[in-house]
């Protein structure tokens, strides 16, 4: 579960509405009583109705959600409900809508991503990395989780990942003693390492390290390893890493084996975001 607490949910609603609704102010409908519904417009998976609903409750209104995060869903389907008074309704409509459309064109797109890198190998784990865009993170990542993905990382502080520009501090034998240091000092956890071509995976699986990370590799070239990888790591767990989109995934997960697609690039697809139709709002008198 990501805790997507109410500090985080008003600072969405201080955002768009710092100093209140001044067109609906100004109308004299801050009072009135209303109702709002909110539906996809076509296919999606939904994310994020919940804390939709929490912002709306933040600003007063009664919401209730009608489809879970997680849930597939066709054009047309209530995702929300709300009552209460116009101010609270037009203050949280499109805090609430761009949240979802946002988050569901997240957990749309990992959805088609694990559906076709199944497709190929069942099983294959997608991992999206810690690239989302800055304080969207909890946000980003619950996304994902509900599309179907998981998280590749979270930040620094939970995984160990060697980079080159680790090792570019390490001297000549850098890759053997950098790994050597991490499984002691860190033995509880994998230590994974970024490679850049196949020479650099052998040389990482047989100096110990238990996950590969194929940076831009091509697909073709990252598979021919992994029956060469010695007896230190006969069967390595392979992630490829940077700008991979599920057009890809037959190359990527086609080799065998359980392996990690390190896929970044996912938080852009929030460009795409699953449209909301235009919310039903309606006065109550």
């Amino acid at each position: 579960m990501f805790l997507i607490d109410d500090t985080a949910l008003m600072a969405l609603i201080r955002e768009d509405v710092p100093a209140g609704d001044l067109t609906t102010r100004s109308l004299g409908l801050a009072a009135e009583a209303g109702e709002l519904t909110m539906r996809a417009r076509g296919a999606m998976t939904v994310a994020c109705s919940e804390e939709a609903v929490r912002i709306l409750q933040l600003l007063g209104a009664e919401a209730w959600i009608a489809t879970a995060s997680g849930r597939q869903v066709e054009g047309g389907e209530m995702l929300l409900f709300a009552r209460g008074q116009v101010e609270a309704l037009l203050a949280g409509w499109k805090v609430a809508q761009n949240l979802i459309e946002w988050a569901s064109g997240l957990a749309s797109s990992a959805t088609a991503i694990v559906a076709a890198a199944r497709a190929v190998n069942p099983a294959v784990t997608v991992a999206c990395t810690r690239k989302s865009v800055p304080g969207t993170r909890a946000l980003s990542l619950r996304a994902v989780t509900v599309g179907g993905a998981t998280v590749h990382r979270t930040g620094l502080s939970d995984s160990v990942l060697l980079f080159a520009e680790h090792r570019a501090f390490g001297g000549a034998d850098a890759l053997a003693a950098q790994i050597a240091r991490l499984r002691a000092s860190c033995p509880e956890r994998k230590v994974v390492v970024e490679v850049a071509d196949v020479a650099e995976a052998l040389a990482a699986a047989q100096a110990g390290a238990e996950v590969l990370q194929l940076e831009k590799i091509p697909a073709r070239a990252g598979g021919g390893g992994r029956g060469r990888a010695g007896p230190r790591l006969a069967r390595p767990c392979c992630g490829g890493g940077g700008g991979h989109h599920r057009g890809q995934c037959r190359g990527l997960c086609g080799g065998g084996g359980a392996g990690s697609g390190d896929l970044g690039p996912l938080h852009r697809a929030a460009a795409r975001c699953r449209r909301l139709d235009r919310p039903g709002l309606t006065l109550t008198r």
